[in-house]
Protein backbone atom coordinates (compact mmCIF):
# COMPACT_ATOMS: atom_id res chain seq x y z
CA UNK A 1 0.00 0.00 0.00
CA UNK A 2 1.32 3.75 -0.95
CA UNK A 3 0.22 6.73 0.58
CA UNK A 4 1.24 9.91 -0.56
CA UNK A 5 0.92 12.99 2.47
CA UNK A 6 0.69 16.74 1.82
CA UNK A 7 2.66 18.64 4.23
CA UNK A 8 3.66 16.13 7.06
CA UNK A 9 6.16 18.18 8.75
CA UNK A 10 4.53 20.63 11.02
CA UNK A 11 2.86 19.50 14.34
CA UNK A 12 0.86 16.54 13.42
CA UNK A 13 2.52 15.61 10.36
CA UNK A 14 5.49 12.95 11.94
CA UNK A 15 2.66 11.15 13.98
CA UNK A 16 0.62 10.72 10.81
CA UNK A 17 3.80 9.71 8.79
CA UNK A 18 4.88 7.14 11.44
CA UNK A 19 1.41 6.29 12.00
CA UNK A 20 0.91 5.17 8.68
CA UNK A 21 4.46 3.51 8.70
CA UNK A 22 3.42 1.61 11.16
CA UNK A 23 0.19 0.47 9.51
CA UNK A 24 2.51 -1.05 6.62
CA UNK A 25 2.26 1.89 3.87
CA UNK A 26 5.18 3.32 1.93
CA UNK A 27 5.13 6.70 2.45
CA UNK A 28 5.86 10.02 0.72
CA UNK A 29 5.28 13.35 1.75
CA UNK A 30 4.69 16.10 -1.06
CA UNK A 31 6.12 19.65 0.73
CA UNK A 32 8.31 22.43 -0.15
CA UNK A 33 11.42 21.60 2.07
CA UNK A 34 11.35 24.36 4.12
CA UNK A 35 10.92 22.75 7.46
CA UNK A 36 12.62 18.88 7.03
CA UNK A 37 12.37 17.46 11.13
CA UNK A 38 14.21 14.68 12.23
CA UNK A 39 11.05 12.78 13.24
CA UNK A 40 10.51 11.87 9.51
CA UNK A 41 12.57 8.27 8.84
CA UNK A 42 14.96 8.03 6.13
CA UNK A 43 13.19 5.31 4.32
CA UNK A 44 10.31 8.12 3.31
CA UNK A 45 10.53 9.93 0.34
CA UNK A 46 10.41 13.56 -0.13
CA UNK A 47 8.99 15.23 -3.09
CA UNK A 48 9.85 18.99 -3.08
CA UNK A 49 7.24 21.27 -4.45
CA UNK A 50 4.86 23.74 -4.02
CA UNK A 51 1.18 22.70 -3.56
CA UNK A 52 -0.55 25.51 -3.78
CA UNK A 53 -0.91 25.67 -8.07
CA UNK A 54 -1.85 23.54 -10.61
CA UNK A 55 1.00 24.05 -12.71
CA UNK A 56 3.19 23.30 -9.98
CA UNK A 57 0.97 20.09 -8.53
CA UNK A 58 0.62 18.11 -11.68
CA UNK A 59 4.52 17.56 -13.01
CA UNK A 60 5.22 16.57 -9.94
CA UNK A 61 2.58 13.69 -9.88
CA UNK A 62 2.60 12.88 -12.99
CA UNK A 63 2.66 8.86 -13.31
CA UNK A 64 2.23 8.42 -9.72
CA UNK A 65 -0.57 6.87 -8.03
CA UNK A 66 -1.32 6.15 -4.05
CA UNK A 67 -4.07 4.22 -2.35
CA UNK A 68 -3.95 6.68 0.03
CA UNK A 69 -3.84 10.40 0.17
CA UNK A 70 -4.01 12.25 3.31
CA UNK A 71 -3.81 16.08 2.71
CA UNK A 72 -2.70 19.10 5.06
CA UNK A 73 -0.99 21.46 3.36
CA UNK A 74 -1.29 23.67 0.44
CA UNK A 75 -4.55 24.56 -1.56
CA UNK A 76 -6.39 21.49 -0.86
CA UNK A 77 -8.95 22.29 -3.38
CA UNK A 78 -6.76 22.30 -5.89
CA UNK A 79 -5.00 19.14 -5.05
CA UNK A 80 -8.45 17.44 -4.36
CA UNK A 81 -8.83 18.23 -8.61
CA UNK A 82 -5.43 17.28 -8.70
CA UNK A 83 -5.80 13.66 -7.52
CA UNK A 84 -8.75 12.35 -9.25
CA UNK A 85 -7.85 9.18 -10.31
CA UNK A 86 -4.45 9.15 -8.68
CA UNK A 87 -5.69 8.45 -5.40
CA UNK A 88 -7.89 5.25 -4.05
CA UNK A 89 -9.11 7.41 -0.60
CA UNK A 90 -8.74 11.08 0.10
CA UNK A 91 -8.36 12.50 3.66
CA UNK A 92 -8.35 16.10 4.26
CA UNK A 93 -7.65 18.46 7.00
CA UNK A 94 -9.13 22.31 7.22
CA UNK A 95 -10.11 24.25 10.28
CA UNK A 96 -12.92 25.13 12.45
CA UNK A 97 -12.85 29.02 11.59
CA UNK A 98 -14.90 27.91 8.64
CA UNK A 99 -18.12 28.13 10.88
CA UNK A 100 -19.79 31.45 11.08
CA UNK A 101 -19.34 33.54 14.33
CA UNK A 102 -16.16 31.71 14.71
CA UNK A 103 -14.05 34.81 13.33
CA UNK A 104 -16.82 37.37 13.80
CA UNK A 105 -18.83 36.23 17.21
CA UNK A 106 -21.91 39.30 16.11
CA UNK A 107 -22.94 37.65 12.95
CA UNK A 108 -25.11 35.25 14.99
CA UNK A 109 -27.67 35.92 17.33
CA UNK A 110 -27.12 35.77 20.14
CA UNK A 111 -23.67 36.50 19.30
CA UNK A 112 -21.21 33.89 19.72
CA UNK A 113 -21.11 29.96 18.52
CA UNK A 114 -23.38 28.13 20.92
CA UNK A 115 -21.39 25.63 23.24
CA UNK A 116 -20.75 22.87 21.77
CA UNK A 117 -20.81 23.45 18.56
CA UNK A 118 -21.93 20.47 16.50
CA UNK A 119 -20.70 19.62 12.71
CA UNK A 120 -24.42 21.06 11.11
CA UNK A 121 -23.58 24.62 12.48
CA UNK A 122 -23.70 26.84 9.51
CA UNK A 123 -20.38 27.56 8.23
CA UNK A 124 -19.44 31.04 5.79
CA UNK A 125 -21.16 30.85 2.63
CA UNK A 126 -19.66 33.98 0.69
CA UNK A 127 -16.65 35.88 0.07
CA UNK A 128 -18.39 38.91 1.14
CA UNK A 129 -19.20 37.63 4.33
CA UNK A 130 -15.70 36.50 5.43
CA UNK A 131 -12.88 35.66 2.42
CA UNK A 132 -11.09 33.74 5.10
CA UNK A 133 -13.47 31.27 6.68
CA UNK A 134 -15.55 30.85 3.02
CA UNK A 135 -12.50 29.26 1.37
CA UNK A 136 -11.70 27.38 3.91
CA UNK A 137 -15.93 25.91 3.94
CA UNK A 138 -15.81 25.91 0.08
CA UNK A 139 -12.40 23.75 0.11
CA UNK A 140 -14.59 21.21 2.30
CA UNK A 141 -17.04 21.07 -0.72
CA UNK A 142 -14.88 20.47 -3.39
CA UNK A 143 -13.07 17.75 -1.59
CA UNK A 144 -16.53 15.83 -1.46
CA UNK A 145 -17.68 16.82 -5.10
CA UNK A 146 -14.52 15.23 -6.60
CA UNK A 147 -13.74 12.65 -3.84
CA UNK A 148 -17.10 11.55 -2.36
CA UNK A 149 -15.44 8.63 0.40
CA UNK A 150 -13.54 11.48 1.44
CA UNK A 151 -13.20 12.38 5.46
CA UNK A 152 -12.32 15.66 6.32
CA UNK A 153 -11.14 17.09 9.62
CA UNK A 154 -11.91 20.22 11.27
CA UNK A 155 -8.97 21.65 12.97
CA UNK A 156 -8.95 23.50 15.87
CA UNK A 157 -5.52 25.33 17.63
CA UNK A 158 -3.22 22.89 16.99
CA UNK A 159 -0.68 22.47 20.21
CA UNK A 160 2.83 21.13 20.25
CA UNK A 161 6.26 20.93 18.62
CA UNK A 162 6.83 22.39 15.31
CA UNK A 163 3.59 24.58 15.91
CA UNK A 164 4.74 27.75 13.73
CA UNK A 165 2.82 30.59 15.79
CA UNK A 166 2.97 28.47 19.50
CA UNK A 167 0.87 31.05 21.48
CA UNK A 168 2.44 29.13 24.63
CA UNK A 169 5.66 30.60 23.77
CA UNK A 170 4.13 33.97 24.75
CA UNK A 171 3.66 33.06 28.00
CA UNK A 172 6.93 30.57 28.34
CA UNK A 173 8.85 33.84 27.64
CA UNK A 174 7.34 35.83 30.23
CA UNK A 175 8.16 33.26 33.03
CA UNK A 176 11.51 33.37 31.29
CA UNK A 177 11.49 36.85 31.91
CA UNK A 178 10.61 36.88 35.51
CA UNK A 179 7.66 38.41 35.06
CA UNK A 180 5.68 39.20 38.23
CA UNK A 181 1.95 39.12 36.69
CA UNK A 182 0.43 38.10 33.42
CA UNK A 183 -2.78 40.00 31.73
CA UNK A 184 -5.96 37.42 31.04
CA UNK A 185 -8.52 38.76 29.13
CA UNK A 186 -12.20 38.37 30.91
CA UNK A 187 -10.06 36.25 33.88
CA UNK A 188 -9.38 34.21 30.59
CA UNK A 189 -12.43 32.22 31.49
CA UNK A 190 -13.07 31.51 27.73
CA UNK A 191 -13.66 27.51 26.52
CA UNK A 192 -12.11 27.31 23.08
CA UNK A 193 -11.23 24.11 21.72
CA UNK A 194 -7.50 22.87 20.90
CA UNK A 195 -6.12 20.17 20.17
CA UNK A 196 -2.58 18.26 21.48
CA UNK A 197 -1.04 17.07 17.92
CA UNK A 198 -0.43 13.52 18.91
CA UNK A 199 -4.51 13.65 19.81
CA UNK A 200 -5.10 15.39 16.42
CA UNK A 201 -2.96 13.08 14.60
CA UNK A 202 -4.90 10.05 16.14
CA UNK A 203 -8.51 11.05 15.03
CA UNK A 204 -6.79 11.58 11.20
CA UNK A 205 -5.53 7.97 11.31
CA UNK A 206 -9.14 6.83 12.72
CA UNK A 207 -10.35 7.75 9.23
CA UNK A 208 -7.03 5.12 8.07
CA UNK A 209 -8.81 2.47 9.84
CA UNK A 210 -12.81 2.90 9.23
CA UNK A 211 -13.03 4.19 6.09
CA UNK A 212 -16.14 2.93 5.48
CA UNK A 213 -17.45 4.78 8.86
CA UNK A 214 -15.81 7.20 8.23
CA UNK A 215 -16.57 7.91 3.97
CA UNK A 216 -18.00 10.98 3.04
CA UNK A 217 -18.03 12.27 6.69
CA UNK A 218 -17.00 16.03 8.30
CA UNK A 219 -15.25 15.77 12.00
CA UNK A 220 -14.63 18.23 14.76
CA UNK A 221 -11.56 17.28 16.31
CA UNK A 222 -10.12 18.74 19.61
CA UNK A 223 -8.83 17.29 22.68
CA UNK A 224 -11.68 15.63 24.96
CA UNK A 225 -11.14 18.34 27.46
CA UNK A 226 -10.78 21.72 27.16
CA UNK A 227 -8.58 23.78 29.31
CA UNK A 228 -9.24 27.65 29.75
CA UNK A 229 -6.64 30.05 28.93
CA UNK A 230 -6.13 30.58 33.04
CA UNK A 231 -6.11 27.16 33.44
CA UNK A 232 -3.42 26.82 30.53
CA UNK A 233 -1.36 29.56 32.04
CA UNK A 234 -1.77 27.47 35.67
CA UNK A 235 -0.49 24.34 34.14
CA UNK A 236 3.12 26.11 32.56
CA UNK A 237 3.35 28.08 35.49
CA UNK A 238 3.57 25.01 37.58
CA UNK A 239 5.75 22.86 34.93
CA UNK A 240 7.95 26.03 35.18
CA UNK A 241 7.68 26.63 38.98
CA UNK A 242 6.89 29.98 39.10
CA UNK A 243 4.49 32.23 40.75
CA UNK A 244 3.19 35.20 39.30
CA UNK A 245 -0.37 37.21 39.79
CA UNK A 246 -3.16 36.24 36.92
CA UNK A 247 -4.77 39.49 36.50
CA UNK A 248 -8.21 39.47 34.99
CA UNK A 249 -8.96 42.42 32.75
CA UNK A 250 -11.88 43.53 30.89
CA UNK A 251 -11.18 42.06 27.18
CA UNK A 252 -11.95 45.12 25.33
CA UNK A 253 -8.71 46.67 27.35
CA UNK A 254 -6.98 43.48 27.63
CA UNK A 255 -4.86 44.54 24.21
CA UNK A 256 -1.52 43.00 25.47
CA UNK A 257 -3.18 38.99 26.20
CA UNK A 258 -4.53 39.19 22.24
CA UNK A 259 -1.31 37.33 20.60
CA UNK A 260 -2.15 34.17 23.43
CA UNK A 261 -5.70 34.84 23.71
CA UNK A 262 -5.69 33.86 19.71
CA UNK A 263 -9.02 36.06 19.51
CA UNK A 264 -9.99 39.64 19.37
CA UNK A 265 -13.51 38.25 21.45
CA UNK A 266 -13.63 36.56 24.69
CA UNK A 267 -17.03 33.95 23.33
CA UNK A 268 -16.71 30.61 23.42
CA UNK A 269 -15.60 28.50 20.70
CA UNK A 270 -15.97 25.00 22.27
CA UNK A 271 -16.64 22.13 19.41
CA UNK A 272 -19.15 18.98 19.99
CA UNK A 273 -16.93 15.85 19.79
CA UNK A 274 -20.32 13.91 19.80
CA UNK A 275 -19.66 12.46 16.20
CA UNK A 276 -16.21 11.55 15.72
CA UNK A 277 -16.00 9.89 19.46
CA UNK A 278 -19.22 7.90 18.49
CA UNK A 279 -18.61 7.10 14.48
CA UNK A 280 -15.00 6.51 15.03
CA UNK A 281 -14.03 5.55 18.88
CA UNK A 282 -12.04 8.59 19.46
CA UNK A 283 -10.68 9.40 22.48
CA UNK A 284 -7.66 11.14 23.49
CA UNK A 285 -3.69 9.16 23.68
CA UNK A 286 -2.50 12.12 25.61
CA UNK A 287 -4.22 14.53 28.31
CA UNK A 288 -4.28 18.15 28.01
CA UNK A 289 -2.50 18.94 30.71
CA UNK A 290 0.02 15.96 29.91
CA UNK A 291 0.89 17.79 26.32
CA UNK A 292 1.09 20.92 27.61
CA UNK A 293 3.70 20.01 29.82
CA UNK A 294 5.56 18.30 26.29
CA UNK A 295 4.78 20.89 24.66
CA UNK A 296 6.30 23.36 27.33
CA UNK A 297 9.61 21.05 28.05
CA UNK A 298 9.84 21.01 23.75
CA UNK A 299 9.54 24.91 23.79
CA UNK A 300 12.79 24.86 26.56
CA UNK A 301 14.67 22.71 24.38
CA UNK A 302 13.53 24.58 21.29
CA UNK A 303 13.75 28.14 22.28
CA UNK A 304 12.87 31.02 19.90
CA UNK A 305 15.20 33.85 19.85
CA UNK A 306 14.08 37.54 20.38
CA UNK A 307 12.56 38.95 17.63
CA UNK A 308 12.76 36.03 15.88
CA UNK A 309 10.28 34.82 12.71
CA UNK A 310 8.68 32.99 15.69
CA UNK A 311 8.51 36.43 17.62
CA UNK A 312 7.32 38.18 15.25
CA UNK A 313 4.03 35.51 13.67
CA UNK A 314 3.24 35.90 16.97
CA UNK A 315 2.75 39.75 16.83
CA UNK A 316 3.47 39.65 20.61
CA UNK A 317 5.72 43.25 21.07
CA UNK A 318 6.14 42.13 25.12
CA UNK A 319 5.59 45.45 25.90
CA UNK A 320 6.21 45.28 29.84
CA UNK A 321 6.36 48.89 30.55
CA UNK A 322 3.19 49.03 28.89
CA UNK A 323 1.40 45.84 30.48
CA UNK A 324 2.55 47.04 33.73
CA UNK A 325 0.33 50.53 33.39
CA UNK A 326 -2.58 48.84 31.98
CA UNK A 327 -2.26 46.53 35.42
CA UNK A 328 -1.60 49.75 37.38
CA UNK A 329 -4.70 51.61 35.49
CA UNK A 330 -6.78 48.45 36.25
CA UNK A 331 -6.35 48.28 40.02
CA UNK A 332 -6.28 51.36 40.35
CA UNK A 333 -10.30 51.48 38.81
CA UNK A 334 -10.91 48.51 40.79
CA UNK A 335 -10.69 50.29 44.09
CA UNK A 336 -12.34 53.27 42.67
CA UNK A 337 -15.43 50.87 42.35
CA UNK A 338 -15.05 48.79 45.24
CA UNK A 339 -15.96 52.36 47.10
CA UNK A 340 -19.80 52.58 45.47
CA UNK A 341 -21.61 51.44 47.80
CA UNK A 342 -24.19 49.36 47.56
CA UNK A 343 -26.83 47.33 50.32
CA UNK A 344 -26.90 43.67 48.98
CA UNK A 345 -27.19 40.40 51.05
CA UNK A 346 -25.22 37.58 49.07
CA UNK A 347 -25.71 35.02 51.77
CA UNK A 348 -28.96 33.83 50.44
CA UNK A 349 -30.57 30.31 51.50
CA UNK A 350 -31.63 27.99 48.83
CA UNK A 351 -35.38 28.48 49.17
CA UNK A 352 -36.56 24.64 49.99
CA UNK A 353 -37.87 24.32 53.47
CA UNK A 354 -36.42 22.49 56.16
CA UNK A 355 -38.64 22.28 59.36
CA UNK A 356 -36.49 21.30 62.72
CA UNK A 357 -39.94 20.33 64.26
CA UNK A 358 -43.11 18.25 62.50
CA UNK A 359 -46.15 19.54 61.66
CA UNK A 360 -45.03 23.37 60.90
CA UNK A 361 -46.25 25.08 58.04
CA UNK A 362 -43.13 27.10 57.64
CA UNK A 363 -39.53 25.80 58.95
CA UNK A 364 -37.70 28.85 61.05
CA UNK A 365 -36.76 30.86 58.11
CA UNK A 366 -40.45 31.02 57.07
CA UNK A 367 -40.09 28.42 53.96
Amino acid sequence: MKALVVGGTGPTGPYIVNGLLERGYEVTIFHRGTHEVPEIPPQVEHIHGDPHFRETIDPVLAGRTFDLAVVMYGRIRLLAEALVGKIGRFVGVGGVASYRGYMQPNRLFPAGLLAPTPESAPVVASEEELRFSYLIAMTEQVVLEHHPTAAFFRYPYIYGAYQLVPREWCIVRRILDKRPHIILPDGGLTLSTHGYAANMAHAVLLAVDKPQASAGQIYNCGDEQTLTLHQVVEVISKEMNHQWEMVGIPNAVAIPSRPYAFQESSHHRLMDLFKIKTELGYRDLVSPQEGLKRTIQWLLANRPRPGDEVEQRLLDPFDYAGEDRLIAAFKEGMQRMAAVPFNIDTTRPHPYAHPKEPGQERDHRAR
